[in-house]
């Protein structure tokens, strides 16, 4: 059995899942509700505060389906509980960032600000303190949705190699290129 797969998930306090005929499945809880379609051969059961996936075969293929409709139905369990956050650190002078309500307006050493509309399930803030680069904090609990946002705004500037300058997510390495050697 697939190890991801045969894990039971837990529901906290607060969240119901339930599964219509099309095989669709629906999470709500404390933050929102979110839905799944499962594939027809997998069958999720829902049992006294438990989700089960199961396959109905050892096909390499059903063996891929069961641990990524696991993974993909804990994933929504924990964000209607929980929620997800990602970071963004905007680092080059004169860049900045802003939220004005569902908008981010970035300033990137472009001739023109950008504008980011962001989409209704998701929440950004930004926090700017002097001598730092400003902090860009994305809230959902659509992981799915959070990180395809995360990764829009971050290639608008990517983190360049040889100055680092761009947007670059809290903690991630840039790998650091020597500049021009000067010739003797």
């Amino acid at each position: 059995m697939s190890r991801i797969g045969k894990l039971p998930i837990n529901l906290p306090k607060g969240v119901n899942v339930s599964v219509d005929e099309n095989n669709v499945v629906h999470v709500q809880g404390p933050l929102g509700k979110l839905q799944q379609a499962v594939d027809p051969d997998i069958k999720v059961e829902v049992t006294d505060n438990q989700v089960r996936v199961i396959r109905p075969s050892d096909s390499k293929r059903h063996k891929s389906l069961h641990g990524l409709y696991r993974a993909l139905i804990a994933n929504m369990v924990e964000g209607v509980s929980k929620g997800y956050k990602k970071e963004l650190e905007v680092v080059g002078v004169g860049y900045r960032a802003e939220a004005k309500g569902q908008n981010l307006e970035l300033s990137l050493g472009y001739s023109h600000d950008i504008i980011f509309v962001m989409p209704p399930e998701v929440k950004v803030e930004t926090k700017t303190e002097k001598r730092s680069n400003p902090i860009i904090t994305l809230t959902s609990h659509d992981k799915q949705l959070i990180g395809q946002v995360a990764a829009k705004i971050r290639s608008l500037r990517p983190p360049e190699p040889f100055k680092g300058k761009g947007i670059r997510f809290v903690g991630e390495y840039i790998r650091r290129k020597a500049g021009k050697s000067a010739s003797a």
